[in-house]
């Protein structure tokens, strides 16, 4: 038991100190962890009460706190503001996840706003299509992978110019396409 004391208070014996039992708070939780441990049980910490009980422990390791005239009610309600905090947190956490997921779903587009987004990228690519195979290559490698102009032009065997000339013609028959269906 001394070993346990020992291991739980942070003493030892290091030559000049003696092994010294805890006295006050910590030796009233030591002397009644197992009846903590139920109180926090019955109260519905369930798995978590070990985890309970040492937040316990190190909440009164750690504050300065003068003489209690009665430990172990003080523990209980140490016990008890564990138990609120926790339950406080895991509100907290459900809301936060349920504002993200709501989130989330508000940003999502609706599976019909998808198909019409899938049919409009059809439509641009047609359109870049019918410009004929340079003109649209040129416009895919420069527009959508982000190759530099003078990369196409060295890929496609052409001038600089040419590919210029391409893009600027895939642009005004993007710009007539989109006036086109915003008339519509």
């Amino acid at each position: 038991m001394a070993g346990i004391v020992l291991a739980v208070t942070g003493r030892g014996s290091t030559g000049s100190e003696s092994a010294e039992a805890p006295s006050g708070l910590a030796a009233t939780y030591l002397d009644n962890r197992d009846v903590l441990l139920r109180f926090l049980r019955a109260r519905g910490a369930g798995d978590a009460a070990e985890d309970l009980l040492h937040e316990i422990w190190l909440r009164i390791t750690r504050a300065q706190t003068g003489p209690v005239a009665s430990p172990l009610s003080y523990l209980y309600s140490v016990a008890n503001m564990a138990m609120i905090d926790r339950h406080r947190s895991a509100m907290q956490a459900a809301r936060r996840d349920a504002q993200w997921s709501e989130t989330r779903r508000d940003h999502e587009p609706s599976p019909e706003a998808g198909i019409a987004d899938a049919q409009e990228v059809a439509s641009v690519l047609a359109v870049i299509d019918r410009l004929g195979p340079r003109a649209a290559t040129a416009f895919r490698r420069h527009r959508i992978d982000g190759a530099a102009q003078k990369q196409v032009a060295d890929e496609l065997g052409v001038s600089l110019s040419t590919v210029e000339s391409d893009l600027r013609s895939a642009y005004r028959a993007l710009l007539e396409w989109k006036e086109r269906r915003d008339a519509t």
